[in-house]
Formats: structure tokens, sequence, C-alpha cells
């Protein structure tokens, strides 16, 4: 496999190393998105809780300070600085973290901040179990909108 392949599903896969290993480990040149995300999917499910739980948690929080941020999720987040709604993320952020032991990922796709608002109030009356399996899907959903954008 190429660098230039590697690199792509390191930007991909941000913060989940393990992940882009070893779906670098699998890939053929001519995969595209789709064929990634399947594998990276079924790699997910290989691991343990914990280990997905450590996915989730490396990915930035949504509301982060730009300081926290990668160029590619200050992009996808925005630069929205209402301090209404910074402060009420900041605050069900924390309350879904205590609730469920992990990060809430969410497929930003260009919503601002404030539409993030109500997605995050309704995750939390969900199950843990139903939390791990959406933040999982949401953290590939984010690198396929990424490995999409690298094929463009």
């Amino acid at each position: 496999m190429s660098a230039a392949i590697r690199v792509d599903l390191a930007v991909a896969f941000e913060r989940a190393p393990l992940v882009a290993e070893r779906v670098a480990s699998r890939i053929r040149p001519a995969d595209g998105p789709d064929r990634i995300v399947a594998l990276a999917r079924a790699e997910l499910e290989t691991f343990s809780d914990a280990e997905k739980i450590a996915v989730l948690n490396a990915h930035p929080r949504i509301g982060a300070g730009i300081a926290s941020l990668s160029t590619l999720s200050r992009q996808e987040q925005g630069t929205e600085t209402d301090p209404a709604t910074l402060a009420e993320l900041a605050r069900l952020n924390g309350e879904y973290e205590s609730k469920f032991g992990f990060r809430f990922v969410v497929f930003v796709h260009g919503r601002r901040k404030e539409e993030l608002v109500p997605v995050l109030r309704s995750r939390l009356a969900r199950s843990r179990a139903a939390e791990l399996a959406t933040g999982v899907e949401e953290f590939l959903a984010i690198a396929r909108d990424r490995l999409a954008k690298d094929t463009r």
C-alpha cells in the first residue's frame, strides 16, 4: 500500500491509529470510501467495549475550544462561538459523559452547533449500549465523509 493511502487513513480515522492501522493492512488499492468504512466497521466489531470507548474518547468534544481541534475538526465543527450554545453543549457533554462513561460523537455534516443541542438531548434518553453503537457509527460516518472528500 502506498504511503499516501496510509496518510489518508490516518486523517480519516483521526485519533484512532489502531483502526487506521488495521484497515490499512486489509485495504486494496481500488477500495473506495464505502469499502474502507465497511472494513473499519468489521474491525471495530472485534474491539472490546473498552477499546471502542477509547476510540470515542479520543474524538474532540462538540463545542470544544478551537485549540483542542485538528484542522479538519475545526472545519467540520465550524468556529461558531455563541456563548449560550457553547455553555449548553458543555453542560450536556458533561451530563452525557457522566451517564454513559464516554464522549458524545456525532457527524456534524455542516450543521451549526445550535442544531446539535437537541440531538445531544435526545441521545441522553437512550441506553448505554445503544449510544455506544451509535457513537461508533457516527465515528464511521465522519471517516466516510473525510474519505469521500479525498476522492473528489
